[in-house]
């Protein structure tokens, strides 16, 4: 049993306070940035350079967080939307979905890669593996911020309690599947797997992403049944959204495969 007691705070600038999940997200984008600048200095993607890779990394973040904060709202909190519709603009309370921050960037690169007649799914592929990396450490930022808790575990060596912690509020009882490493954990071998995919095979453009996406969420569905949060006939939110995810991430897996 692990008893958890971390504090979110990294440290602090004045009054301000860094945590390391705020901090894992600008070093990620930092990382991402640096990382395609490599291979736009080596010509890897057709009529991207460094001043429009700039520009993509805007409309990218722009749309990341807009898609996550639309998601997080009309999934999650819809009642917030109606009662507190300030409260989308504030994005320092938290709430990002996953899903959403996909989809927002995903259209966002869409529409950057056409303005600019870019191979959409050159970068796509290029991107797949360095933001499973980046969501694998994400969900360990998640596991220190002590949030998306698991359901209540019968295995006491390797559960986790809460209740102890100063650093939570209305912390869950019992002790706890820990989840946040489930994910993390999966999310790590998704990325790794199609390292040695991109490696040892000759995929079309845009099969890579496509088999991220589809790896991505048909694991994290399996993986979230032990994540606390209400459901509607046992499957949650964020398992539909999977499911959605998977059936597009297949269907398009197969339309390019018959590509000739």
């Amino acid at each position: 049993m692990f008893y958890h007691n971390i504090n979110p705070v990294f440290f602090h600038l004045g009054s301000i306070q860094i945590r390391y999940y705020g901090l894992v997200y600008f070093l990620g984008f930092v990382f991402f940035y640096f990382y395609l600048r490599h291979y736009v200095k080596k010509g890897k993607i057709k009529n991207l350079n460094y001043d429009s890779l700039d520009t993509f990394m805007i409309w990218f973040i722009i749309g990341g967080i807009l898609g996550a904060r639309i998601f997080e709202f009309l999934f999650y909190l819809p009642s917030t939307l109606l009662t507190n519709p300030l409260e989308f603009f504030m994005i320092w309370h938290g709430g990002m979905s996953i899903h959403g921050g996909i989809a927002g960037g995903m259209l966002a690169a869409y529409l950057f890669t056409k303005k600019h007649k870019i191979n959409f799914y050159k970068l796509a592929d290029l991107a797949a593996i360095p933001l499973l990396f980046f969501l694998a450490i994400g969900r360990l930022a998640n596991f220190v911020n002590g949030e998306l808790w698991g359901t209540i575990s019968n295995n006491t060596t390797t559960c986790i309690d809460y209740t102890k912690s100063q650093f939570i509020n209305n912390a869950p009882d019992g002790c706890r599947h820990p989840y946040q490493i489930y994910a993390s954990l999966k999310n790590f071998v998704v990325a790794i797997s199609l390292i040695f995919i991109k490696q040892y095979s000759k995929l079309k453009d845009g099969l890579l992403f496509w088999w991220a996406m589809l790896l991505y969420n048909a694991l994290r569905f399996l993986v979230d049944f032990v994540r606390e949060e209400p459901n509607f006939l046992g499957i949650t939110m964020g398992q539909s959204l999977c499911l959605i995810f998977s059936i597009i991430s297949l269907y398009f897996i197969i339309t390019l495969s018959k590509k000739k």
